[in-house]
């Protein structure tokens, strides 16, 4: 089978996982009370959040910057943060395919390799991970019962219960994805025929997280690493929380609701779809429920929170594409010009 057709219909599969979610999520719902209640949220609210999400991007690039300084490059800021946003941008198209994106841009623009750029990136999210753990963590001690309420009812329950022998959707979207990836690793490999390209790639990428881990070792300023690091969470964490204020129904919740909801949200949207469509929207209205909101305003905030960041990400995305496509020109045209 044609390569870009496997593709096309990996993630045709993926979005459509995430529509499904979308449709679970609002089944039963009056959706023109979602629209009533999002349009009479307090805006300010979900400005600040906005703006908490663009200082966490901002701040992104600046620790992508000092992760490539120890490998000899020092990429224009400016150049680092239209590459970022744009990758954002594309991972709503296709998951995962932002980090490559991002990291093209800033190889052509700044003439770096791109197993140095990757190798950062893999880097970059290994801390993630971190922090989401901690987080997790944190939120175990502190919600412990709320948690395991809430993975008893969403996560370990319906995925065990087998009574009801009626329609599973986790077991479903599960199936979906097992069978996606190993159907569409066993194609392309097929397809290739030649083994040996594999593992030159699997040894360019060890190469690359070997020099990722190297920036990390040799920083020239840890202390503003860990600092930037922080701050992006803490953005993440303050993006979510204020988000409550905005709607009557969530104002009276307070930073450790804010703190779980943010977990939520995170694994939310660590699923393969693109965006986080949908899953993002079920499991954070889920949870919300387990501090006595009603399922429908839940939603009503999933909805509020991930259409912002959304629309942020798309702005960003498409005026730092517009942005680079003159500075681009302008270079091109000094260079014809010499």
């Amino acid at each position: 089978m044609n390569k870009k057709i496997i593709n096309a219909l990996k993630y045709t599969s993926l979005l459509g996982v995430g529509i499904l979610l979308l449709w679970l999520t609002f089944k039963g719902q009056d959706l023109q009370k979602v629209y009533n209640d999002i349009k009479e949220a307090n805006w300010w609210w979900v400005g600040l959040s906005m703006l908490c999400g663009f200082l966490a991007f901002l701040s992104r690039a600046i620790r992508w910057v000092m992760l490539l300084e120890p490998l000899g490059y020092k990429p224009r800021l400016l150049m680092t943060s239209y590459a970022l946003m744009i990758g954002y941008f594309a991972n709503l198209a296709i998951p995962r395919i932002g980090e490559i994106t991002r990291c093209g841009i800033l190889s052509k623009t700044e003439k770096i390799p791109m197993n140095s750029l990757i190798g950062t990136v893999i880097v970059e999210r290994v801390i993630d991970l971190v922090l989401l753990i901690l987080s997790i963590l944190t939120v175990t001690l502190l919600e412990f019962d709320t948690l395991k309420k809430f993975l008893a009812d969403y996560v370990i329950g319906p995925m065990a219960n087998d009574s009801s022998g009626g329609f599973n959707p986790l077991k479903l979207i599960a199936l979906i994805g097992v069978v996606a990836v190993l159907v569409i690793s066993y194609r392309l490999l097929k397809k290739s025929g030649k083994f040996e390209s594999l593992f030159i790639k699997i040894n360019d990428l060890f190469r690359g997280i070997g020099e990722g881990i190297k920036t990390v070792m040799n920083l020239k300023n840890t202390g503003a690493f860990i600092a930037h690091t922080l701050f992006i969470w803490v953005m993440y964490f303050v993006m979510t929380y204020v988000c409550f204020f905005a709607l009557k129904s969530t104002a009276h919740l307070g930073a450790k609701e804010g703190l779980f909801t943010l977990v939520a949200g995170g694994l939310g949207m660590t699923a393969p779809v693109q965006g986080g469509i949908g899953a993002y929207h079920w499991i954070v209205s889920r949870g919300l429920t387990l501090f006595d909101i009603p399922l429908d305003d839940g939603v009503v905030f999933a909805t509020l929170v991930h259409t912002s960041q959304t629309f942020l990400v798309v702005v960003l995305g498409l005026l730092s594409m517009v942005l680079l496509f003159i500075a681009n020109r302008k270079k091109a045209k000094n260079e014809q010009a010499q």
